[in-house]
């Protein structure tokens, strides 16, 4: 399993550093990881000890080695998506020093939207206690990834009003790289829809019993109604952008 995360942190991390250095240079791009890394831990290990701003979690050692109480692949996590996620709001919009990181963090817990019942209630990877109502998830867990990834993303564009990025002069080859790496991250929840071994059933830590197949089935559904759409609406923007 710590492989399986891996590949789910790897490859996004090592795109983002070389595709946003090309738009931000290295300095900049740094910059984007040190400020994902550092929050992001931050947030978490916040949360884990208080409960604020996610609600009550912990997690197990599904994800390997921590820092605290934050594994450090989690930590890493945040990057790629966060980078394919800014970037899919920067075809969106351009850089706008509010309204962009705004668009980016809805775009950034539309992934989480997506996967946190199954590595939460399914996979266990951490655990909320006090389970909640999207099967086993409270609903300040996503309010709270909103927070952290706001947080990151207006301090990133704040950096950007500094020194500017100068995308304009960017080919429309490199937006769409960032595009079609977001829309395969997006199909790899599909996934979720083949039969796999295992029990139908899981059981929240609070008890309640949840299908495992309805699991998977909403949040494929989710994938497609929410990070589908946003896939399709940077597609458009570029698109009109290019012709």
């Amino acid at each position: 399993m710590l492989a399986v995360v891996a590949l789910h942190v790897i490859p996004p991390l090592v795109f983002a550093l070389i595709h946003g250095a090309r738009s931000y240079g290295w300095r900049g791009i740094l910059t984007f990881v040190s400020i994902c890394v550092v929050a992001g831990n931050i947030f978490e290990n916040l949360g884990v000890r208080t409960g604020f701003p996610y609600g009550s979690y912990y997690f197990t050692g599904l994800m390997g080695p921590k820092i605290f109480a934050v594994p450090v692949l989690l930590g890493l996590a945040y990057v790629g998506m966060a980078y394919l996620s800014w970037t899919l709001a920067r075809l969106i919009l351009g850089v706008r020093i509010v309204a962009t990181p705004l668009v980016a963090a809805c775009i950034m817990v539309a992934w989480d939207l997506a996967m946190d019942p199954v590595w939460s209630t399914v996979m266990r990877a951490w655990v909320f206690p006090h389970a909640g109502p999207y099967f086993g998830v409270p609903l300040s867990n996503f309010l709270g990834w909103y927070l952290t990834v706001y947080t990151i993303y207006q301090a990133f564009a704040l950096y950007l009003s500094w020194r500017p990025a100068g995308a304009a002069q960017l080919p429309a080859g490199y937006w769409r790289q960032a595009l079609l790496f977001y829309a395969v991250s997006a199909a790899g929840n599909l996934l979720l829809l083949m039969p796999q071994a295992g029990p139908s059933m899981v059981a929240d830590p609070t008890g309640v019993e949840w299908r495992v197949s309805e699991i998977t089935s909403v949040c494929a559904l989710v994938t497609i109604l929410t990070m589908g759409a946003f896939t399709l609406l940077a597609w458009v923007r570029m698109a009109r952008q290019t012709s």
